[in-house]
């Protein structure tokens, strides 16, 4: 179960590093001079780099991800974010499956026991999530898994029925009949023989 330790402590500013993030072109490598060419030269973004790494929008050696690039597509980046919040920060949302800002002292506390941080540090770390929080749609996901292909239906079950006054439209009727006979209690063989032959004569001929 996943819990990144990374932050930022520019914190506030991270709604404008992903504005930023998105609108230019990901580089070939993800670099301090590519933050400082985007406008943040502060040595305090730094943090920045380690954080996508986290996220998944950067591989182990700064290249852009596949996420980075989804990231890019404006329609698609909240849910983007939301797919890499439920990765990197998992043990989060074991503990409160849609967590708000108002769980602040609960994620606090779920950073300071899991990482053995001081107060500042988790608080960090809690403010860094819950501004990338901000920035993600954890329910587009689901959703769009739901409506990627709709259910194949059975072509004769999809048919509605044929109503009975239809079905019966240049059809003949036919009639049945159910004919019992109850034999007398005889061991006269001759009493049985006419019962069958008199069958014979007015029924079968």
């Amino acid at each position: 179960m996943a819990l990144t330790d990374s932050y930022i402590q520019t914190y506030g500013q991270l709604p404008e590093v992903f504005k930023r993030l998105a609108g230019g072109q990901a580089p070939d490598k993800f670099t301090r001079q590519h933050l400082k060419d985007l406008g943040f030269s502060s040595t305090s973004f730094h943090a920045v780099i380690p954080l996508l790494k986290s996220l998944g929008f950067l591989s182990a050696d700064g290249s852009p991800t596949q996420r980075y690039h989804a990231y890019r597509d404006g329609s698609r980046s909240r849910a983007v974010m939301g797919e890499a919040l439920k990765e990197a920060y998992a043990e989060i949302f074991t503990i409160k499956a849609s967590p708000t800002s108002a769980d602040k002292t609960l994620i606090e506390g779920k950073f300071k026991s899991a990482h053995n941080t001081s107060d500042r540090v988790a608080q960090l770390m809690s403010n860094t999530f819950l501004a990338l929080l901000a920035l993600a749609d954890l329910q587009s996901e689901a959703s769009s898994q739901l409506q990627t292909e709709p259910p194949v239906e059975n072509a004769a079950a999809s048919k509605p029925p044929i109503p009975l006054d239809h079905q019966l439209v240049g059809t003949k009727p036919t009639l049945h009949y159910n004919i019992q006979i109850h034999l007398p209690a005889t061991k006269d063989v001759e009493v049985f023989n006419a019962i069958f032959k008199s069958l014979r004569e007015h029924l079968l001929d």
